[in-house]
C-alpha cells in the first residue's frame, strides 16, 4: 500500500479481542475483522495498509493504556471517544462488533468524532487509589450503621463518648446486651477496626505517591481543601488548565443546574448528571464548610438561604458552584506561577 493513501481505523474494545474496521478517504471498507486483543496484533495489521492517518476508539475499562501505548511507542494518531454519543449518533436499535467498528471509523474519517480526555498513567493510578479508598469508607460506614442499629434495638446506651477507646470497651464488657447480640457487636467493630488499619493504609500509600505532585500542594494551600479533597480533585480533575473555562469544569463536576425552560418558561432542575460521584461530594462537603465561615461563599449561602428563602441543599449547591468556578482562576494562576518559577530555576543552573 502506498503511505500516501490516507487510512481511517475504529476500534471496538473487548478484554479478549478487538474488531478492526479500515476505512479508506472515500469511506469504503477495506477490513472490519476481530483480532486478538494484543498491540502487536493490531501493528501486523495496519503495516499491511501504511501509515494511521487516525485512530478511534471508545472510552471504556483498558482502553486509556492501548491508546497510550499505540500513541507514544506507535506513533499512531488515536483518540478515544464518547460511548455514549457514538451510541446516539449511530441511531439504530441493532448493535454488533462490526458496525461500533465501522461507525467510529467512519466519525474519525469525517472529523466528527466526540473525543474525551485521555489520563496518562499517574492519574489513572492516583484514580484506582482514591476510589480504593472510598469504597472502604463506604465499607466501614456499612459496619458502623450495622452496629449502631444493633444497639438502638436492644436499647443498650453509653455515657462514653461513641468510637472512643472507653466506648469500644463499654462494648465488649457491657451487659445490656445479651451474649448473642454482643458477640454479633464485636463482630462488626472488629471489622470496622480492620478497615481503620486498610484506610490507613492506603491514605499513607497516597501521601507517599503524591509527595512530588506540585499541583495538590498549590491545591492544598487553598482554604478548606485538606489531603483527602486534594487527592480525589488531583484524581479526577487531573489538570485544571485542560477545562476552556470555569463553568465547563462546574459542568464536568456535575454541580451546574439543569436547564428545563421551554418556551416562555425559564426554570432549573436540580443538578445535571456528570461527572465523578467522589468529586461532587467532596466539593459539596467544601461547601459546607465554606458555608459557615467568614468569606464570600458564607456570604451567599446567607442571602440564598436565610434572605430569600430557597432550600439549604439549593443554597449549598450554589456555594459549591460559585466556588468550583472561582478555583478554576485560582488554580490555573499559581500553576502558571509555579511553572515560571521553576523555569526560572533552570535557567539559573
Amino acid at each position: 500500500m502506498s503511505n500516501n493513501v490516507t487510512h481511517f481505523f475504529g476500534l471496538d474494545y473487548h478484554q479478549d479481542s478487538i474488531q478492526v474496521c479500515v476505512l479508506d478517504g472515500e469511506g469504503k471498507i477495506l477490513i472490519n475483522k476481530k483480532v486478538p486483543n494484543s498491540i502487536g496484533a493490531l501493528v501486523v495489521l495496519a503495516e499491511q495498509y501504511g501509515p494511521v492517518t487516525r485512530a478511534a476508539v471508545e472510552a471504556c475499562a483498558g482502553a486509556p493504556c492501548l491508546v497510550e501505548t499505540l500513541r507514544h511507542v506507535h506513533g499512531w494518531k488515536i483518540e478515544q471517544a464518547h460511548a455514549g454519543y457514538v451510541a446516539r449518533m449511530k441511531q439504530s436499535p441493532d448493535k454488533s462488533d462490526y458496525t461500533d467498528a465501522r461507525i467510529l471509523a467512519d466519525l474519525a474519517r469525517v472529523d466528527y468524532l466526540p473525543v474525551v480526555w485521555s489520563p496518562p498513567k499517574y492519574i489513572r493510578t492516583l484514580r484506582d487509589f482514591v476510589r480504593h479508598r472510598a469504597a472502604l469508607v463506604k465499607s466501614r460506614t456499612s459496619e458502623k450503621l450495622r452496629l449502631l442499629a444493633l444497639l438502638r434495638r436492644n436499647r443498650a446506651k453509653s455515657e462514653h463518648k461513641r468510637w472512643s477507646k472507653d466506648w469500644c470497651l463499654w462494648l465488649s464488657e457491657t451487659y445490656q446486651i445479651d451474649e448473642d447480640s454482643r458477640w454479633l457487636v464485636l463482630e462488626h467493630l472488629e471489622t470496622i477496626l480492620f478497615l481503620n488499619g486498610k484506610i490507613e493504609t492506603i491514605e499513607a500509600r497516597l501521601k507517599k505517591f503524591t509527595a512530588d505532585d506540585p499541583l495538590i500542594g498549590i491545591l492544598m494551600k487553598q482554604k478548606n481543601i485538606g489531603p483527602i479533597t486534594a487527592w480525589i480533585m488531583r484524581a479526577e480533575i487531573a489538570d485544571f488548565s485542560r477545562f476552556k473555562n470555569g463553568k465547563q469544569l462546574s459542568n464536568f463536576c456535575g454541580l451546574s443546574p439543569r436547564n428545563v425552560s421551554s418556551g416562555n418558561r425559564q426554570a432549573t432542575s436540580g443538578l445535571i448528571k456528570s461527572g465523578a460521584p467522589i468529586l461532587r461530594c467532596v466539593i459539596i462537603e467544601a461547601a459546607q464548610r465554606l458555608s459557615h465561615g467568614k468569606g464570600d461563599e458564607s456570604v451567599l449561602f446567607n442571602r440564598l438561604h436565610h434572605k430569600n428563602g430557597k432550600p439549604k441543599c439549593v443554597a449549598i449547591a450554589a456555594v459549591a458552584n460559585r466556588w468550583i468556578r472561582k478555583l478554576f482562576h485560582v488554580i490555573n494562576a499559581e500553576v502558571r506561577q509555579w511553572a515560571l518559577a521553576k523555569e526560572k530555576e533552570t535557567t539559573a543552573a
